[in-house]
């Protein structure tokens, strides 16, 4: 498991107690605390120790290998100690399981953040701002190293992200195109020899007219130490103010208790640094309140803002004005690429429930500053999909770009 709770990433060993200090210094949540390099870990005045359980945390962390940190932080060995070990001796020292073992030794299993040199956190710094209608250019240049390098250690986990195509935006991303809106989705096949055919996708990315107006409520706000979920009944907003000031992403929610959802999450939010240095927050959207079901999922899994959309306006806006919903049976069980997506899921053995409508399908939308528009959306066409995070950093990257080509 790998929690995006700062409290349980440090552990109860030799970094104990030095959160304060972490966060006076910017680095206020586990995405940004794996992106500490060296120069950083002197700036802190880390001691050895507690820059060894830091990388060792990271690297388990980054494998979904959490279990085992307080036992192997507390053995003493440090990182290049620990991946000489024979698998029969992890098994024998820490009780890991063959599996894990496996997955401790695979070079490049995730995102390595902790091996950026120029990361600067968020708190730290201006942000880049897209927006279709100003962009400083300034902010540009400043982050433009940073971004350069978050880019270049961009680890898509191939378990996930491999069957994606990316023939769409290819098409739409060539030189020269007026960027106005993608829509994606993952191929969708007949299901019981063709008696039974997948649902349509909407070709045209949503009005902002369509979305600008959603109400939404506050269930989470943005993970800190020590931050906590909303306890009063947040007021109605409208959903435009979400992305008022910032460009920002939006996740739709199938479930928070499906394991493919709580995958789907875990990985967009552990790129949260990249997406910082772009310039967009991360926003989960949810259709439904139920209390335990938000406490599990936040920030466990998610340790962006969470809201709370009751009218489903945003999944009715996925669809092109209806709900996109599909059964368990010829949705799940008849569809191998659902099938198949919950097998990908699974190897992260997070953990899992069945409470809460699931039949719901969800998405992402990408949406610019102000009054900009959606930029992307991509559906969920088969349960489990997700937009790939390649193709998302590019979707940002192209608007960022955008903006700079008019500056």
């Amino acid at each position: 498991m790998s929690s995006f709770d700062m409290e349980e990433f440090l552990g109860d060993g030799v970094l104990i107690g030095i959160i304060p200090k972490f966060i006076e210094a910017g680095w206020g949540d586990v995405p940004a605390l794996k992106m500490i390099n060296s120069e950083n870990m002197e700036l802190l005045k880390l001691t050895q120790p507690q820059k060894d359980a830091l990388e060792l945390r990271t690297y388990l962390h980054d494998r979904s290998l959490m279990q085992y940190a307080d036992r192997m932080e507390a053995s003493g060995l440090k990182l290049p100690d620990l991946l000489s070990m024979t698998t029969a001796s992890l098994s024998l020292q820490f009780s890991m399981k063959r599996i894990h073992a496996s997955r401790f030794f695979k070079s490049g299993y995730s995102f390595r953040a902790s091996m950026l040199s120029s990361y600067v956190p968020p708190t730290r710094k201006n942000n880049v701002s897209c927006t279709t209608e100003n962009c400083n250019v300034d902010e540009y240049g400043s982050n433009k190293e940073t971004l350069h390098t978050l880019k270049s250690h961009l680890n898509v986990n191939p378990k996930y992200d491999s069957s994606t195509t990316k023939a769409v935006l290819d098409l739409k991303l060539n030189e020269g195109h007026v960027f106005k809106g993608i829509v994606a989705s993952n191929p969708a096949d007949s299901r019981l020899c063709g008696c039974f055919q997948p649902p349509p996708v909407v070709g045209d990315v949503a009005p902002h007219s369509s979305v600008e107006n959603i109400s939404v409520q506050k269930l989470a706000p943005l993970y800190k130490a020590g931050a906590c979920l909303l306890e009063a009944k947040s007021p109605p907003m409208k959903a435009s103010d979400l992305w008022k000031d910032k460009s920002t992403i939006l996740l739709c929610i199938r479930r928070p208790g499906c394991i493919m959802c709580r995958a789907e999450a875990h990985q967009l939010y552990s790129r949260k640094p990249i997406f910082d240095a772009l310039g967009f927050q991360l926003v989960a959207v949810l259709h439904e309140q139920i209390e335990s079901e938000v406490k599990e999922f936040w920030p466990r899994y998610w340790g962006g803002l969470v809201v709370l959309d009751q009218t489903m306006g945003f999944f009715k806006a996925l669809g092109g004005g209806k709900l996109l919903k599909d059964n368990f049976l010829t949705g799940f069980v008849l569809n191998s690429r659902a099938l198949a997506n919950y097998k990908a899921a699974k190897t992260t053995e997070f953990n899992h429930n069945f409470r809460g409508e699931g039949e719901i399908k969800g998405g992402m939308f990408i949406i610019r500053r102000g009054r900009g528009g959606v930029a992307y959306q991509f559906i969920e066409r088969n349960f489990g999909d997700w937009a790939p995070i390649a193709e998302v950093v590019e979707i940002c990257t192209k608007m960022q770009n955008e903006l700079e080509g008019r500056g």
